[in-house]
Order: C-alpha cells, then structure tokens, then sequence
C-alpha cells in the first residue's frame, strides 16, 4: 500500500495505544489526522469531547471538509477513544458518569463509523473503520457491564458493516481488534479499584506485578500494521493477542 496516499484519522492519541498509533501511522508515511478531548497540535486536528453527542455531528463535518481538501486516495480510520469510569456494580456508581460511558463507548463507534463510510460512498474513498475492541465484549466482567457490553455491540456492528460492505464491493472495509492488556492509564484505574466494585481486580495487580503487559507503543504499531495492510475479511474481529 502506499500510504503517502493515506489519511490516518485516529481518535484518543494522547497517550497510549492511540499515541502508538499515530505514531506508526505517521511513520508509514499517512497524514495523520487526530481528535482528542486536549489538543495535541497536530497539524490536523479536531479537539472534541466524544462522549458529548454534539461533537459527532461536528467530526463527521470536519472529516468530510478534510478529505474534500487533502483528496487522499484512500483512508484508514482507527476509532481508540475509550473510558472504562466508572468502575463498579449497576445501580451502585455515578448515574451520570455510567451514561457517559455508554455514549463514548456504544454510541460514539457506532455513529462516527457510519460518518466516515457516508465520507467514502461519497467521495469513492477505498476506507478502513477499524474500531478497537476488547476481550470485554467476549467475557462478563462483574463491575464492567456498560464496558462489557459496549465492546460486544462494537464487535457486532463490525460484522455487520462487513457483511454490508461486501455486497457494495468492499470499498468501505470494518475491521475489529482487541488489543489484550496493555500498559495504559486504564490499566492503573483497574488497579486502584477495590475488590467491593471490581472483584476481578487481584488478576490484574499479578499481571502487572509479573510484567504482563503488553507496551502501547508496540501494540499500537501492531494495529496500525493490520489496519493498513488489509489482508483480512471484511467485518473480521481480530484479538491481537492471537494475530499473526
């Protein structure tokens, strides 16, 4: 592929598996485009709080105006943008903050993936939505469930973009990619958690405590790597961990 061609959009690049990202993206030669709740001064880039449903509306606009200016000859868009707040058991955590959660994490993939296939069919943009995924999705974690839950509609709407997209001649391409555990700030939230909200929590101190976890840099090159080559099917879930 040549990605001096490819306009990367990657949302949550701030710090760790989204920073890998961008970073592999822009070392392969793409324009990297970012949106994060902070700017990070790129030099493309939308500072919007995801998990506000104002702000779809508006990337879906930024994102159209950009490829209309930049006319990439195709586009790889990796939505990492997560939060797993709050933490804890339904009916027994911050009513406000679980909502949250449920748009950042449901909603938001569900709706700026449909922006970006609109951009494609439009333009006639070759497009990859690869949305990052969880083994969350696969497994009920007790003080997860808006988090667990999420992670299995993204799974879900990929296979069912796939499934799509292969009768319309595969020019939009979904992809979904759980990335295992990795060493982020979320991973330090899981260990801060008492066992009354999380009873999981001891299985994720040893795994940190033997150095189990994987890097975000490494990891975020990897998912860029299987993004962008697109040797896979269309509406393929992917755990990282078992990739080759």
């Amino acid at each position: 592929m040549n990605n001096n061609a490819t306009l990367a959009l990657v949302t949550g690049t701030t710090r760790g598996i989204g920073a890998g990202i961008a970073a592999a993206a822009a070392s392969s030669g793409a324009t990297v485009a970012t949106c994060n709740r902070s700017s990070t001064n790129s030099a493309h880039e939308l500072v919007a709080d995801l998990s506000d449903p104002s702000s779809w509306a508006a990337l879906g606009i930024w994102f159209d105006d950009l490829v209309g200016l930049l006319k990439p000859e195709r586009v790889v868009f990796i939505h990492n943008a997560a939060t797993l707040t709050p933490i804890g058991f339904v009916g027994e955590v911050d009513g406000a903050a679980y909502q949250t959660n449920v748009l950042l994490n449901s909603a938001a993939p569900q709706v700026l993936g449909e922006a970006v296939a609109r951009t494609a069919l439009r333009t006639s943009t070759p497009t990859v939505i690869a949305q990052l995924s969880s083994g969350a999705g696969k497994s009920a974690y007790p003080g997860w469930s808006s988090y667990c839950a999420s992670k299995a509609a993204v799974d879900m709407w990929v296979q069912s973009v796939g499934i799509e997209q292969a009768t319309r001649g595969d020019l939009v391409r979904a992809l979904s990619i759980s990335p295992g555990v990795v060493d982020t700030g979320m991973q330090q939230e899981i260990r801060s958690t008492e066992p009354s909200g999380f009873p999981n929590v001891e299985r994720f101190r040893d795994m940190h405590a033997d150095g189990a976890l994987a890097d975000p840099v490494e990891v975020g090159a990897r998912i860029w790597t299987i993004a962008s080559e697109e040797t896979w099917p269309n509406g393929t879930v992917r755990d990282l961990r078992s990739a080759e």
